[in-house]
């Protein structure tokens, strides 16, 4: 699986990562996050986690560089706390305070100016958290110049956040019968300025070098490893192809939506109810096989995927398995409930404008977690 990508090389799969398992502390290895006891308080735990905006940072670098826009780099501070904070609500973790690592090289970037647009889209981040009822700390953070060892940026934060132990959400209590409630990842909620394409950031470098025409190489070679297939699209970013709604450029750098108000609501509504939370990042919508034990996850409900992944899958001519196990396809963040709380859930997210629908169901597994995804373009088994 994920071919087109490996050939980039990146895996989706990740092998290991698993050499890690012994070395970690984890109270719960089957859940989202790790969660360890709180060293003060038997009965807290404390989560640690930490994400990067990925390889988003490169878009934002060809953008500022093809018009001379430092602003093209404020999303990436969203992009980089949304992968952390959406993770920690997985596990019903309070996010307390977060940290930033941005690191870049200081010969192709101006650095007041692109630090300048980081702390603009923190701080925006902030504003948009405690509206929508998840108030976080900023504690500053660290900035890097590594000419020699990075062609471009990486933006990347840890969260520290605190949770009860006898009130983690750690996937055990999925069992056949739940139901699968998705939240979509492109549109506009209420708590946003902006409509979003929906691609998060993850598959970035798949998208962008089938997207992005070979030019932008020529120009820029920091951009990319210089072999493998790198930048074979035929467009712009300025290029505003039928049915995207936005250029190219901005739907590539559209940022990772913050699901943490939807989350933290849900869970406040609901309660017990909610038997694990799953956000759709690397792994797409695999992401759900890491909960649980002996499930058969069936996704037969799943939205029409946003424009931005017809156009990647046209122009990459990657199979619909492949894109819907490398990209979350529309749907960003999951809830795998009790039924009797569906309707509960559906109306929290209609309350935050967010687009939410049940997108699948669990079944008993044959021995080990599987998923079946049922669409119009196929159907299409992992585990």
């Amino acid at each position: 699986m994920g071919s087109r990508y490996r050939e980039l090389g990146v895996d989706v799969r990740k092998p290991g990562i698993e050499r890690f398992k012994g070395a970690v502390d984890n109270l719960y290895p089957g859940a989202f996050c790790v969660v360890q006891r709180d060293p003060s308080d038997p009965k807290m735990g404390i989560v640690l986690h930490t994400d990067s905006a990925g390889s988003k940072p490169i878009q934002a670098y060809i953008m500022y560089k093809e018009s001379g826009d430092a602003s093209w780099f404020k999303g990436l501070a969203q992009d980089a706390l949304a992968m952390n904070i959406n993770d920690v609500l997985c596990v019903g973790a309070e996010p307390i305070s977060f940290v930033d690592y941005v690191a870049f090289n200081t010969l192709g970037i101006d650095r007041v100016k692109m630090l300048g647009a980081l702390a603009d889209g923190f701080a925006e981040c902030k504003d948009a958290l405690a509206r929508g009822g998840v108030p976080i700390s900023f504690a500053g953070g660290e900035t890097a110049d590594l000419p020699d060892l990075l062609r471009t940026l990486d933006v990347c934060v840890t969260i520290y956040g605190r949770v009860k132990l006898d009130e983690v959400i750690t996937g055990e209590r999925i069992k056949p019968g739940d139901v699968i409630i998705g939240l979509r990842s492109g549109g506009r909620s209420k708590y946003e300025t902006a409509i979003n394409s929906g691609i998060m950031s993850n598959g970035h470098t798949l998208a962008r070098t089938c997207l992005l025409s070979p030019d932008y190489l020529a120009k820029y070679p920091e951009i990319s490893h210089p072999t493998r297939g790198r930048y074979t699209g035929r467009f712009r970013i300025d290029d505003q192809p039928d049915g995207l709604g936005s250029t190219v450029g901005e739907a590539l750098l559209s940022p990772t939506r913050l699901f943490a108000p939807v989350a933290a609501a849900v869970v406040k509504s609901v309660g017990s109810g909610v038997h694990g939370m799953v956000h759709n990042t690397g792994g797409g919508q695999t992401k759900c096989l890491r909960l649980a034990s002996n499930i058969r996850y069936v996704k037969d409900g799943l939205p029409e995927p946003d424009p931005i992944f017809h156009l990647i899958q046209g122009e990459a001519k990657v199979e619909w398995r492949e894109m819907y196990q490398d990209f979350n396809m529309g749907v960003g963040f999951e809830f795998v409930v009790d039924p009797a709380s569906t309707e509960r859930v559906l109306d929290v997210a209609e309350g935050f404008g967010l687009g939410a629908q049940v997108i699948g169901r669990c079944e008993r597994g044959g021995g080990k977690n599987s998923l079946s995804i049922e669409s119009r373009f196929g159907k299409f088994p992992y585990d």
